[in-house]
């Protein structure tokens, strides 16, 4: 989450907003929620997929793949399912939701137009941390630096 978090906060901060602790709080923070969230997703729907399908991971070891890939072929859909919060989220902006970085910006005295932009570059980025973090955990959870909680 962090590794994910800090690059696009760092990206976003060089194009967008001023280098003052009041512009890089809420961004990071923004940023570093949807992270968590995604990588919540991406591990619960991965672990569940990898407990269902274990026959079929195990089926393909002897087919040559290595366990990183016998894995990954049965559990990469996870990846996918963990993104369509983010997705939703971002179609549904302006249509049925008004962001918080809009509303901030526009209460702040920023005119419509920066305010706007700077939404459009937080849910970029969010799309952008969410996806890294999905592939981070994904692949930490197939090489088995991951590993779910004994219940």
């Amino acid at each position: 989450m962090t590794a994910a978090s800090l690059t696009v906060v760092a990206a976003l901060l060089g194009v967008l907003a001023p280098l003052r602790g009041i512009a890089i709080l809420p961004i990071a923070g923004i940023l570093t929620g949807g992270a968590m969230t995604a990588t919540s997703l991406a591990g619960w729907r991965f672990n569940d997929d990898l407990r269902a399908r274990r026959r079929e991971v195990e089926a393909a070891l002897p087919l040559a793949l290595l366990p990183r890939d016998a894995v990954l072929l049965v559990c990469r859909p996870a990846a996918g399912h963990a993104v369509i919060p983010a997705l939703d989220q971002t179609r549904t902006v302006c249509l049925v939701t008004l962001p918080g970085a809009f509303v901030g910006l526009l209460l702040g005295g920023a005119s419509p137009l920066t305010a706007g932009i700077t939404q459009l570059f937080v849910l970029v980025g969010l799309l952008a941390v969410e996806a890294a973090a999905i592939v981070l955990t994904v692949e930490l959870i197939a090489r088995g630096r991951l590993r779910p909680r004994s219940s």
